[in-house]
């Protein structure tokens, strides 16, 4: 055992100093694997890190949530000229699920609107995300409030001129006032200010609270009908904790299909979507985006393997008179092997770290550049980075130090002469 730990020893150490002393070839070989390592890592941490952030802005819903629609939240055979005749899911359609759905506990009507402006006094908010529902949304999502309240049913139910606002919304328009009570002015109209939404940051999709206003879905069905085209309306649905998904989606299709007069013949003409399902289709997204990026970083250390490669058969030659001298004083082949082994692992493992090294910079930059949006340098990714350089060190170093202690003692001499 002695002899073989003395024997890694020495291989290292005539590894390390060849290294050492061809500073310009180890520079290269290194900025080959560095630069594969940091792809792969960067890849693979700026794909958590968007999986990490999606999840959690879904995280606010339950994952069994609904959404019932004349349209399709993900991927569907219906074409697209079949989708425009469906009929929007109107309002009746709403109370009729609302007050007959058994496996539901919330029932919340939307209408997705264009972004407003809104002002008090001489403040202006320009492009608002102007988010128009029914008192039951607060309950499916969940809203904490720095100030005041949500509306409640008979505020909503009336199309009161209530309004909750974002705190980067309340900060633009009220400084340091006190905003609830103030009335601001949206569509024409003034309403006034009963609640202002926790800060939580910005949302993955530009959709953050802080930049929203809340305002009761009555209000713009008084204001501009049921049948404009230019509203979209869907039907929030938050089953009961107990309630089986498939039965309630097979019942509010049911209903929906009654209620419509629908043949048994005749399609859906509505959708139903799940939140589930949506996670579902984000992780296949982020697995083919993992797959993609595996794929291109791949090509970067195929060329740092081989950038390897080459310059190790360039040492081998360089030194073919050297090993003849180590063979003809006695060194075993396994000693020339484990030299220049050590020599391409050496390489890649450093090049590996400084990959390493360059990914968490990165990642500490970013973090600090961009406030809301988490960025994730696991430590099992940290590993696959060290393992797989590792390895393509291993790889690279294989036939150049096979040929290397191979070589016959007496020709290395006189070719190295």
């Amino acid at each position: 055992m002695f002899v073989y730990l003395r024997l890694l020893k020495e291989s290292f150490s005539f590894a390390f100093n060849a290294l050492r002393n061809n500073k310009l070839r180890t520079f290269l070989s290194l900025l080959g694997v560095t630069i594969g390592i940091f792809s792969i890592i960067a890849v693979l941490a700026a794909v958590d890190s968007l999986d990490k952030n999606i999840k959690s802005q879904l995280s606010a819903l339950d994952s069994n949530t609904m959404y019932l629609a004349r349209f399709s939240f993900g991927p569907t055979d219906v074409p697209r000229w079949k989708r425009q005749q469906f009929d929007k899911v109107n309002y009746n359609e709403y109370n009729y699920l609302k007050d007959n759905l058994s496996g539901a506990e919330h029932v919340a009507y939307q209408l997705f609107v264009r972004p407003e402006s809104v002002r008090y006094e001489s403040e202006v908010v320009s492009n608002v995300n102007t988010v128009v529902v029914s008192h039951q949304f607060a309950d499916i999502q969940t809203l904490e409030f720095s100030k005041g309240r949500f509306y409640n049913e008979a505020e909503s139910n009336s199309g009161k001129p209530v309004i909750v606002i974002g705190d980067e919304i309340a900060n633009s328009l009220f400084g340091d006032l006190e905003p609830i009570g103030k009335r601001i002015r949206l569509y024409g109209q003034k309403f006034t200010v009963i609640g202002v939404v926790k800060k939580e940051g910005s949302g993955l999709f530009g959709d953050s609270n802080d930049v929203s206003v809340f305002l009761p879905a009555n209000f713009v069905r008084n204001r501009y009908g049921d049948n404009n085209r230019n509203i979209n309306n869907i039907v929030i649905i938050k089953p009961k904790p107990d309630a089986d998904i498939a039965e309630l989606k097979a019942e509010v299709t049911q209903m929906m299909r009654n209620r419509r007069g629908l043949k048994p013949n005749e399609i859906d003409t509505f959708f139903i979507s799940v939140i589930s399902g949506l996670k579902d289709a984000i992780d296949g997204i982020i697995g083919s985006m993992n797959f993609i990026g595996w794929m291109i970083s791949l090509f970067s250390l195929l060329v740092g393997g081989f950038g390897i490669a080459n310059i190790m058969f360039v040492s081998v030659k360089e030194r073919t008179n050297l090993i003849g001298i180590q063979k003809s004083l006695g060194a075993k082949n396994r000693f020339i092997l484990f030299q220049f082994l050590f020599e391409a692992v050496i390489l890649a493992v450093v090049g590996g770290i400084v990959g390493l090294i360059m990914v968490w910079l990165g990642t500490f930059a970013a973090d600090g550049l961009t406030e809301d949006f988490d960025f994730v340098l696991s430590p099992k990714n940290m590993l696959i980075g060290f393992t797989i350089s590792s390895i393509i060190g291993l790889i690279s170093g294989v036939i150049p130090a096979r040929r290397a202690s191979r070589l016959d003692p007496v020709e290395a001499i006189r070719t190295g002469m």
